[in-house]
């Protein structure tokens, strides 16, 4: 199922472990001999993973991962091919090979919530991922001359977060805001920049966007990335770039989900949109 000539390749991979890390994020942690293939350098890498129908013990797949993959799994009924949804690497991990996955959680939204919520070990998924560096499936790309970065998420992009501060080089200055649903969601993220975080939790309305707004941000040439819900994300960038004045190229932003869409809508968007390869951002699922 390997496919040499390109920057990615499917896996096929099980379930190790699910672990509840809070109130509303399980961290799927999978393995499998594929594995050994699979690279990341961290930052916001993603990866696709297909998910079984209730009632299939693996999901149904193209037969390889080339460029004509998706026509191949459009090809196959709906009812019958499995769900694909688009996922960051939270980690990846050799001796042995694993590869960390964080689903938010959303109730019974959709079939990769539900799915991560009964996450067992020995369950079954493919995942189309990174076998190579350079696979176009990374947003985060620090421009030369960048004197310190900001970024902003909500829970769905705090896999990517947590790879991107790992990632950044010692003493960058960083400016890190993060829109979470419970004081429960908060944690540790380990970085060796010189990176100030901030903590929003949500009561209802969401304050990403007035936050920034408000704040006194650094001198010098920055870089921003924004991700989560597509309407926070859309006011933060155009406060940095109408309001702030920040180079259109050095903000990369990236909507994960859009209040009061599902994840079937908006597949069914990015499907009628046009043929999704590795490096598309535009699914739903983060």
């Amino acid at each position: 199922m390997t496919t040499p000539e390109l920057p990615y390749r499917f896996f096929d991979l099980t379930v190790l472990r699910a672990d509840r890390i809070g109130p509303d994020m399980v961290r799927v942690t999978f393995g499998g001999e594929d594995l050994k293939a699979f690279v990341s350098d961290g930052r916001d890498q993603r990866l696709k993973i297909f998910l079984p129908h209730p009632g299939q013990d693996a999901p149904v797949v193209p037969v390889d991962a080339g460029e004509d993959w998706f026509a191949q799994w459009m090809a196959v009924p709906a009812e019958t091919r499995a769900v694909m949804r688009t996922y960051t690497v939270r980690d990846a991990r050799r001796e042995p090979d694993e590869v960390d996955v964080d689903f938010a959680l959303h109730g019974d939204l959709g079939p990769a919530s539900r799915w991560a919520q009964k996450a067992a070990p020995g369950d079954r998924v493919v995942v189309i991922g990174p076998s190579s560096p350079a696979n176009g499936g990374v947003d985060f790309e620090l421009p030369d001359g960048t004197d310190w970065v900001l970024v902003t998420a909500d829970e769905t992009a705090l896999p990517a977060v947590e790879g991107i501060l790992r990632w950044l080089p010692a003493g960058l200055p960083a400016k890190v805001w993060i829109s979470v649903p419970h004081e429960g969601d908060r944690r540790e993220l380990p970085t060796e920049a010189d990176a100030e975080v901030t903590w929003l939790v949500r009561d209802g309305a969401d304050a990403l966007p007035a936050a920034v707004e408000a704040a006194e941000l650094p001198e010098g040439t920055p870089y921003a990335w924004i991700a989560g819900e597509a309407g926070s994300v859309k006011a933060v960038r155009r406060n940095l770039v109408r309001d702030r004045g920040f180079d259109r190229k050095s903000v990369t932003f990236t909507g994960y989900w859009r209040r009061g869409a599902t994840d079937d809508d908006l597949l069914a968007e990015t499907l009628a949109g046009g043929t999704p390869h590795l490096p598309e951002d535009d699914e739903p699922g983060q």
